[in-house]
């Protein structure tokens, strides 16, 4: 049996698209009448099989919003604004997706990829962490040292957003969701 056809009704909330009007970037989500030219001129779209920026929109109207918000669909948009630029509606498509990724992201529900890379900017400063063997590759070659970080700079500037906290946020989710693809 198919995801489809396990689908049930009580998995949709009808006032999650009320949610997402709510959030920045999310003022539009309504005025879609699902044409489809967001999904047709998406660069991403052409490639991936999985993204459709239509879909999205459509679960999202539809209050499926465990399904949006535990996708991994919704972290491949690139934020080039085609959809945007090319809507007949004027909807701000991947503000909209921005949107759904920051509703998901409030909640813990990200990819492990941006938690580690997250981790990794806290601990060096960086997105990822340099292997000693790089660094004394460069000096090798000659190469400059790489710029030192200001860690605690970082940290005092990062503080108000309460990152620890949302990284063991994403931790407990991500051991709970059950991923919807």
């Amino acid at each position: 049996m198919s995801k489809d056809a396990e689908f049930k009704t009580s998995r949709i909330n009808p006032k999650f698209r009320y949610e997402v009007v709510k959030v920045p970037g999310g003022e539009n989500l309504l005025h879609c009448f699902q044409c489809g030219t967001c999904t047709s001129d998406c660069p991403v779209a052409r490639f991936s099989e999985k993204y459709r920026p239509r879909l999205i929109i459509r679960m999202a109207q539809l209050g499926l919003k465990e399904r949006v918000l535990n996708s991994d669909f919704l972290w491949l948009c690139a934020s080039c604004f085609t959809c945007t630029d090319r809507c007949p509606q004027g909807i701000e498509v991947a503000s909209v997706i921005r949107a759904l990724k920051n509703m998901a992201a409030m909640e813990g529900r990200i990819p492990d990829v941006f938690k580690v890379i997250l981790g990794n900017l806290l601990k060096t400063g960086y997105i990822y962490e340099i292997p000693e063997s790089r660094v004394r590759r460069r000096e090798a070659l000659g190469l400059p040292p790489l710029p030192k970080v200001n860690i605690e700079g970082l940290a005092k500037s990062l503080q108000n957003l309460d990152i620890k906290r949302f990284l063991e946020v994403s931790a407990q989710k991500s051991s709970e969701a059950k991923i919807w693809v």
